[in-house]
């Protein structure tokens, strides 16, 4: 029989929970740890959708990248997303930035076809982001086409800077990865040598001072760059617990619609 703290202990073994942020709730968020497990779905975050498709295809546990409970609650309400977890017995098991120190970002690096030298920069001894050489010389153009066809986005945003008079021509040769929401790493990967981040929500200031400081930030959005997290956790657990079920669950997409 496999239980809930069964795979919990097995992510813990690939990206030990000791190494989340201390404004991180990763681990069990709903349900008992003894709870029996035949069937799992593995999604990014937790949605009414996909509790929904639990409930009707009996799975016991959700696996997610981000935590149903991340701040805390001063109510709960039956039609809550957490009230439909406790109503069904369904739990919910996330791995959030313990996952992004460990694993996440070698995957993104990977998914892209970059090979990791090192680190971006330590917080608390943990080593955040990759630091990568690109293969050839590559406009920011040329990369963001790139990064999107890699990761199958709607858009990739980025400052050009093609724009400039000061920096028009400039080839792009080494790139700081961070999955999510890594904008404040701009800093720490121009002092690394690199020309580029790539990244996710990235704010309108952050692109403006990339800009002036000839420096390109690609924004590939929060979701399409750690989505990649669901297909390494299918196969990982998939291998281990031959007796579970697990899948990628069919809601699990981008809410975010784009008009272009």
């Amino acid at each position: 029989m496999t239980t809930v703290k069964d795979i919990y202990e097995h992510i813990n073994g690939i990206a030990p929970y000791s190494l989340q942020e201390s404004y991180d709730n990763s681990g069990l968020c709903v349900g008992d740890s003894d709870r029996e497990v035949t069937k799992a779905l593995i999604a990014l975050d937790v949605t009414k959708d996909i509790i929904a498709q639990a409930q009707q295809e009996g799975a016991q546990l959700i696996i997610t990248h981000h935590p149903v409970i991340f701040r805390a609650l001063k109510s709960i309400s039956s039609t809550s997303a957490v009230g439909m977890l406790l109503s069904s017995g369904i739990s919910a098991l996330s791995a959030h930035t313990n996952f992004d120190s460990a694993v996440m970002n070698d995957i993104l690096c990977k998914k892209l076809s970059l090979v990791p030298a090192g680190a971006i920069c330590e917080e608390n001894g943990v080593g955040m982001g990759c630091v990568c050489e690109l293969e050839k010389e590559m406009t920011a153009k040329e990369l963001a086409d790139h990064v999107r066809s890699r990761l199958g986005n709607v858009v990739v945003r980025y400052n050009d800077l093609e724009k400039t008079a000061q920096y028009k021509g400039k080839k792009l040769t080494r790139a700081a990865v961070c999955s999510g929401s890594g904008a404040s790493f701009k800093g720490a990967a121009i002092a690394k040598g690199c020309d580029v981040l790539i990244t996710g929500d990235v704010k309108h200031d952050v692109f403006i001072d990339a800009q002036n400081e000839g420096f390109c930030v690609m924004d590939a959005g929060h979701f399409h760059t750690e989505n990649i997290f669901c297909e390494f956790m299918k196969n990982e657990l998939s291998q281990h617990f031959k007796e579970v079920e697990f899948a990628v669950a069919q809601n699990n997409v981008d809410v975010v619609s784009y008009s272009i």
